[in-house]
């Protein structure tokens, strides 16, 4: 099944060194905690926010699998919790640049190049993106 899949794979990311991926999990220190080395408790922990479209995602990507560091995300959340995106913080809230393009209505490439100019979080993300004229 479809959450079996993710538990068999999240295990082979941590303990097998063949794999091309094993350098992100194995190879970081990231580990599965013993409780989850068996299946039947992975279910019991897991399967209840289990749908077919979510994967496997941990909430700090630098400690390992365990119950309270561990949920269940689509593909667009566990693209923004990627331990090399850019976070900024505004209003005392820290999100991602994507996020804060969504929140803000400026895009995130501008934003990115704004943060490169040195510009301040509270600058970059209230200042309104000036219109090209038209030749």
């Amino acid at each position: 099944t479809g959450i079996y899949s993710s538990w068999r794979d999240m295990i082979r990311r941590c303990t097998s060194p063949n794999l091309k991926n094993y350098k992100y999990y194995g190879d970081r220190g990231i580990v599965v905690c013993k409780r989850w080395m068996e299946f039947s408790n992975f279910l019991k922990d897991m399967e209840n926010e289990w749908r077919p479209e979510l994967t496997i995602e941990r909430k700090d990507n630098n400690k390992g699998y365990f119950p309270r560091n561990c949920r269940w995300a689509t593909k667009k959340q566990q693209a923004r919790n990627r331990r090399n995106n850019h976070l900024e913080t505004f209003n005392g809230k820290t999100q991602c640049l994507a996020e804060w393009s969504e929140e803000v209505g400026i895009p995130a490439r501008i934003i990115q190049q704004r943060i490169s100019r040195g510009w301040m979080p509270e600058k970059t993300l209230t200042t309104p993106v000036r219109k090209k004229r038209k030749k």
